[in-house]
């Protein structure tokens, strides 16, 4: 998407389920092997109860819609602002949010809202994010 065709309160999405295969992966690539995270006994006495998604595997979402859908390919992600609101389970399926709400014409970059909900509706996440056009 070129720059111009940029408006404020154009919005895009993605949705998925996080697997414990997910959350494994992540854990070995990253090194965060918190036991929240990775196992059943260790999460079952934390204040969750059980087992939680690493937050920042949540703000990939946020990712995947600045990078495939808005503003899509050639965007250059410059920075993101994240508060988490609620844990994100195994299993759960999380929509993330990006809607543009300011546009400098001047550098071609867009800052956009960015929120993730789970399937009931809560937001588990939600910050900004500022991006660069590369056109």
């Amino acid at each position: 998407m070129k720059f111009s065709d940029l408006k404020e309160g154009m919005k895009a999405s993605f949705t998925k389920s996080f697997t414990d295969e997910d959350v494994k992966a992540f854990a070995r690539i990253s090194g965060d092997v918190n036991p929240i995270h990775i196992d059943d006994d260790a999460a079952a006495a934390s204040i969750f109860g059980k087992r939680v998604v690493h937050g920042i595997l949540v703000t990939g979402l946020i990712s995947a819609v600045l990078g495939n859908r808005l503003p899509g390919q050639g965007t250059i992600y410059l920075g993101q602002d994240s508060s988490f609101m609620a844990p994100v389970f195994l299993g759960d399926e999380i929509t993330a949010e990006v809607e543009v709400f300011e546009l400098r014409p001047d550098k071609k970059i867009a800052k956009l809202s960015t929120t993730c909900t789970n399937r009931s509706g809560k937001q588990v996440l939600k910050g900004t994010a500022v991006v660069k056009l590369a056109e």
